[in-house]
């Protein structure tokens, strides 16, 4: 398998002529294929998963139950196939295992991929999942707004109209130019892809920094934020902020590694209530003003610390402005919706820049009309909720909400965050754990470490908001610049129908994103700013080394010329007696090409070679099958073929495929090899390629337990260990997972890089 590190390619022309070259050289070397076939002690054919529209969900349509290779228990029941990539023999042989049933009542029962169309979105639900990161904004960014303009004084309050409207139009001009961004894009056109495709590698890497770097801070700001909430309600809550942060990170780790309708009915309630309740304080402080006429409550006399000048407005407006981030989610996520995808997207995003611009304008209107001033101990959102409503249960409902949805909000980035990373992998600039999907259809390595990322940071910065917010603002609106820079090209190289209109709703979101990066970046750059302009870079760094090895270690696989010599000796398998009967398989008489009847018919000589498992003393008694698991033909794989075929025991190729479209691509190669040795497909309708390759092998062992069955693995062996997570290395995992079962030996053929 090339310890998993390659994902099967279609062959280019040069590939497909030296692998018939080298085809041809085995067959001047090696016996014809049909001699490795008469001498295989099994069936290679030991059953197959159902076809995707054979699978029938169990409950409720979700749980997908499908059998196992040999009639053994079904994954759903035992674990053993739902993507769990780590599943052991015992797991997949004994659904009773502690750790097993204390996962699946954590985290549900597997899903087969044939259920990633039921676990898609609606728009009721896509909307609080994906807009709840933007909407819950609406409870830091007008306050974050304040905390600059409060630093003029009086003067510098009165300033925060025309400055909240200036980000109102900042909303609804970045939001018209995401709707043209899912209209070029119905796959999912979020700031990398967008970036990719139309400025370059580096600019699409700068996008993913800046949005990865916005989705941690995420995290961290939406818990700081719910945590303040929770405060100003309960002041004898603040020493305990750290811990309970951290609590709740933990939750939404386990709740986001359910999957995607879990996620969405859990996080739903909370959003729409937070809507609610933040509709009704807008409603109660606007009859309030109307009773005195809309007069405002004047400020408390507040001395200026700096004077009202454009630098602190620009400071301020880029503060505000965080309000914004969760705006490109939408765009970032189509293909989590419901079809069609990319019309309900649209409409999924003009509701919240509708709610976002409604909200804030609402909130901001209230501030200037109740005369809020920020305090430490309090939220500007709480001091509002008091003022309409005293502390009675309207008070309660509006703080709850509030700290419900900015706790929660930070589902959008575990949605997002975890797609990102997955598309740097598919391009090699990330590792390639991250193509993965887990049990519950969900990218489980991606959502580990954006909680793992945001709990650091969280702690770092011991939960205060006020000191996560100068490190906010840069991330997202640099990504924002590039992907709106990246449609401005992509209309002006398409110009299809309207496109002048969608290239200038595109340029104004890229040139007024473009004003609030740079205006962040200069004047928060010691407050913390420069902090995220270094994990850019670092980002940028990390992801190119990435790519420069992936695309070594791709050039030093490719078959060439100079690998095929024709050996000295020809090769021919050895024909070993049979253990049960004593009798050599030649006295059988001639078999067909073709797969072998399975050598164990005789009930008798079955039972004596179960009691006589492990008792050989001398090498003679020995019968050998070798099985290599390989992943596409390249050189570390021809080598470990020729390992195995050099040892002139009988030999079986084993191939799992996530699907059957590979499985013919790759099947097409092997006829082009020449079809020199056996050869077993196994389609697997789960992410799963270990758990089903343990299956397999435990099959042939049911077969044969007489067989010492020998797994060679074509083994990547890299120059630093630093680049060893970027390969997923098969050896160990095999080993522990096989090691229940007796005669398995499992070593690996390296291939230095």
């Amino acid at each position: 398998m090339a310890g998993g590190a390659v994902i099967m390619p279609k062959l280019d022309a040069e590939q497909s002529g030296l692998l018939r070259r080298v085809g041809e050289e085995w067959g001047r070397v090696s016996a014809p294929p049909e001699a490795w076939r008469r001498v295989l002690p099994v069936d290679p054919d030991v059953g197959s998963y159902p076809e995707p529209g054979q699978i029938v969900p169990a409950r409720f349509g979700r749980v997908v139950s499908v059998p196992t290779l040999s009639g053994g228990p079904t994954t759903a029941e035992a674990g053993g196939g739902g993507g769990a990539e780590a599943a052991t023999a015992a797991e997949w042989e004994r659904p009773g295992g502690l750790a097993l049933r204390l996962r699946r009542t954590l985290l549900g029962a597997p899903l087969a991929n044939t259920a990633i169309v039921r676990e898609r979105m609606r728009k009721l639900v896509a909307l609080p999942v994906l807009s709840a990161d933007a909407l819950s904004s609406v409870a830091y960014g007008p306050e974050a707004l304040l905390l600059v303009l409060v630093l003029a004084g009086t003067p510098g309050l009165n300033a925060s109209v025309p400055v909240a409207l200036a980000i109102v139009f900042l909303m609804l001009a970045v939001g018209l130019s995401y709707r043209q961004t899912i209209r070029a894009y119905p796959l999912g056109g979020g700031s990398y892809i967008v970036a990719t495709d139309n400025l370059g590698r580096i600019p699409g890497l700068v996008a993913a920094a800046g949005l990865m770097t916005d989705y941690i801070l995420t995290v961290a700001v939406s818990v700081s934020s719910g945590m303040a909430a929770v405060t100003s309600a309960i002041p004898s809550l603040s020493p305990e902020i750290v811990p309970i942060g951290v609590l709740v990170i933990a939750v939404l780790l386990a709740g986001n590694l359910r999957g995607v309708r879990q996620a969405g009915a859990l996080f739903a309630a909370p959003t729409y209530a937070f809507i609610v309740a933040i509709l009704l304080l807008v409603a109660t402080g606007l009859y309030n003003a109307a009773g005195r006429d809309f007069t405002p409550t004047p400020h408390p006399v507040v001395n200026a610390t700096e004077g009202l000048g454009v630098l602190l407005v620009m400071k301020a407006f880029a503060s505000g402005a965080t309000a914004m981030t969760g705006i490109e989610a939408i765009s970032n996520a189509v293909p989590a919706f419901k079809p069609v995808a990319w019309r309900n997207a649209r409409t999924t995003l003009s509701w919240m820049i509708v709610l976002l611009v409604v909200l804030f304008a609402g909130v901001i209107t209230l501030i200037h009309y109740e005369g809020i001033v920020p305090e430490t101990q309090e939220t500007a959102l709480s001091q509002l909720a008091h003022r309409s409503y005293g502390s009675n249960g309207f008070y309660v409902f509006t703080q709850a909400a509030t700290a419900l949805v900015l706790l929660l909000a930070a589902n959008t980035a575990y949605n997002d965050f975890p797609r990102v990373l997955f598309l740097l992998a598919r391009d090699d600039h990330a590792p390639r754990i991250f193509l993965r999907l887990g049990d519950r259809l969900a990218f489980s390595n991606g959502i580990i470490v954006l909680s793992v990322a945001a709990a650091l940071v969280y702690i770092a910065f011991e939960g205060k908001t006020a000191s996560l917010i100068p490190l906010y603002a840069v991330g997202v609106f640099l990504a924002f610049t590039l992907s709106q820079w990246g449609m401005v090209v992509h209309w002006w190289r398409k110009r299809d129908r309207h496109w002048r209109k969608s290239l200038c709703f595109n340029a104004t979101g890229a040139v007024l994103s473009a004003a609030v990066f740079i205006t962040a970046g200069i004047t928060k750059f010691t407050a913390g700013a420069w902090l995220a302009i270094l994990a850019v870079g670092a980002f940028l760094l990390v992801t190119t080394r990435i790519h420069r090895h992936y695309a070594r270690v791709r050039q030093a696989l490719r078959l060439h010329p100079q690998m095929i010599e024709i050996p000295g000796h020809s090769i021919t398998p050895h024909q070993r007696p049979d253990a049960g009967s004593g009798r050599s398989s030649a006295s059988r008489g001639p078999v067909p090409p073709g797969p072998a009847a399975p050598a164990e018919a005789d009930p008798t000589a079955s039972a004596g070679r179960e009691r006589d498992a492990e008792t050989e003393d001398t090498p003679e008694e020995i019968r050998h099958l070798s099985v290599v698991p390989i992943d596409a033909l390249h050189q570390a794989s021809m080598r470990a073929l020729a390992y195995a075929a050099s040892l002139q025991q009988p030999v079986l190729a084993l191939h799992v495929s996530p699907g059957e479209e590979e499985a013919e691509v790759f099947r097409d190669a092997w006829r082009l090899w020449g079809d020199r040795l056996p050869l077993a497909v196994v389609v697997s309708p789960y992410r799963a390629i270990v758990a089903p390759m343990i299956g397999y092998i435990e099959s042939l062992h049911r077969q044969r337990p007489d067989l010492t069955i020998t797994v060679i693995l074509p083994e990547i062996v890299v120059r630093h260990w630093y680049h060893r997570i970027l390969h997923s290395y098969l050896g160990g995992r095999l080993r522990r997972s096989l090691r229940p079962l007796p005669k398995i030996v499992v070593t690996t053929v390296p291939f230095h890089v």
